[in-house]
């Protein structure tokens, strides 16, 4: 009996180390949309900041021209993960064109990141055309998945259902970013 409740108890402690190794507390990390600088981002890490995501492209249709130097201050400052993210124009047109500018601009300062987080969000900047807003989407998919890009998807019910509608599962495919606004 004492060798099976050692046994036991032993493999409730090894499913207990093991779950804490596999899926730690907590992982901490920002987001920012303008240039921070490499002591911000070791200030930051200081504080258990693990990760970060830049914008790299600007809702007003242009790459952010601070993005190649944030990204760099991130990993210079100790940042484990560096992402970035687009928040592309959809009244702009092109979306392979903007995934491209975007990329031309990350790309002539040699910025290396993990993955590009396509931000969907803000209903008053898309059309009222849930079909024109699909298409314009997958054309940023396609052209982030032409170029190699390791794609997620950052957005709310409260965000893609009036751009896309209820029905719409487009991007279903790639990690989610929920945002949770409270």
């Amino acid at each position: 009996m004492r060798v099976q409740l050692a046994i036991c108890a032993l493999a409730v402690l090894l499913a207990a180390l093991c779950a804490k190794a596999q899926y730690p507390s907590t992982v901490y990390g920002v987001d920012v949309s303008t240039y921070v600088s490499q002591s911000q981002f070791s200030c930051l890490r200081s504080d258990n900041l693990t990760f970060a995501v830049v914008r790299a492209y600007q809702s007003i249709g242009q790459p952010d021209p601070n993005a190649p130097a944030t990204v760099a201050n991130a990993w210079a400052g100790g940042l484990a993960h560096v992402d970035v993210y687009m928040f592309p124009c959809p009244t702009c047109g092109n979306p392979a064109g903007q995934v491209q500018d975007m990329m031309d601009n990350l790309n002539r300062h040699g910025t290396k990141f993990g993955m590009l987080w396509l931000d969907i969000e803000g209903p008053q900047y898309w059309t009222s055309s849930y079909g024109d807003n699909q298409g314009f989407f997958e054309g940023l998919v396609n052209e982030a998945r032409a170029l190699g890009i390791h794609l997620g998807i950052y957005t709310s019910a409260s965000q893609w259902v009036p751009i896309f509608g209820g029905s719409y599962s487009g991007g279903s495919a790639y990690p989610l970013w929920y945002a949770h606004y409270d």
